[in-house]
């Protein structure tokens, strides 16, 4: 079970998530604050696993607590819940694990702590792991919007990537998500994370191939359940990738 601390200076929002995290069984001890110095005076006695910010509270605010907290020995996770869509771009810069909009669903909230204790797990740590479940040693977040809301997914949620222009539209196997970066870019910055070209307009992740049909007269790849052209002049360099993928040693 985890320990998670929650700071909001609007104690109905302390009350409400501190119900909706004591139903789920993974969480353990729940820790109030009303402010950013309570928060921090309570953490330099109760180390927590997870910490629930508020952006906007009075004096420290949300992102200036979760600066503070980086500097502890005991780093928990960040979750930012918030009624603010603005503020998951500086989120995502502060490694946040996930960025909440009010009014916060219980099934939402139940993904948060599945982020929390897989990203703890990665690590190689678990409750009271010291700083294992620090923001540096989850998987990496990306803000993007869809419908107008902004939220974080996950990197390794994203299935492939296709080209439009100078966006890339990133596939995951609930939605697709339009991000203003080049595919150039997710190509270069991307490429030790298991995601490889495959053609001009799509970027894949190697660990969602589900088949490949290389020989064939048109070469293709599966990615889940859809099938994506490979192009004749990146199929060497994909080979390569899947060769090196299938002999690497398992942990």
């Amino acid at each position: 079970m985890i320990s998670v601390l929650i700071a909001d200076d609007e104690q109905p929002a302390v009350d409400e998530l501190a119900f909706l995290l004591g139903q789920d069984p993974r969480v353990g001890a729940i820790h109030r604050a009303n402010s950013g110095s309570e928060a921090i005076r309570l953490l330099t006695r109760e180390p927590v696993d997870a910490a629930f910010l508020d952006i906007h509270m009075p004096g420290l605010t949300g992102f200036d607590l979760a600066r503070a907290l980086q500097r502890f020995e005991h780093k928990p996770a960040f979750v930012f819940v918030t009624a603010d869509e603005e503020g998951a771009l500086e989120a995502f810069d502060l490694a946040a694990v996930d960025y909440l909009l009010k009014p916060v669903r219980a099934e939402r909230l139940q993904r948060s702590v599945t982020r929390i204790v897989e990203a703890m797990k990665a690590a190689g740590g678990g409750p009271g792991a010291g700083d294992a479940a620090g923001p540096a040693s989850g998987p990496e977040m990306i803000a993007v919007t869809l419908g107008g809301t902004t939220r974080m997914i996950r990197r390794d949620e994203v299935r492939y990537v296709q080209a439009q222009g100078d966006y890339a539209r990133l596939h995951t196997e609930e939605a697709s998500y339009l991000v203003r970066v080049p595919m150039a870019d997710l190509e270069r910055q991307w490429a030790d994370a298991g995601f490889v070209r495959v053609h001009r307009s799509y970027l894949v992740s190697l660990a969602h191939v589900a088949r490949v049909r290389l020989g064939a007269d048109r070469p293709t790849i599966s990615v889940g359940p859809v099938e994506l052209p490979v192009s004749r002049r990146l199929l060497p360099g994909l080979r390569d990738r899947l060769e090196a993928a299938t002999l690497r040693p398992r942990p």
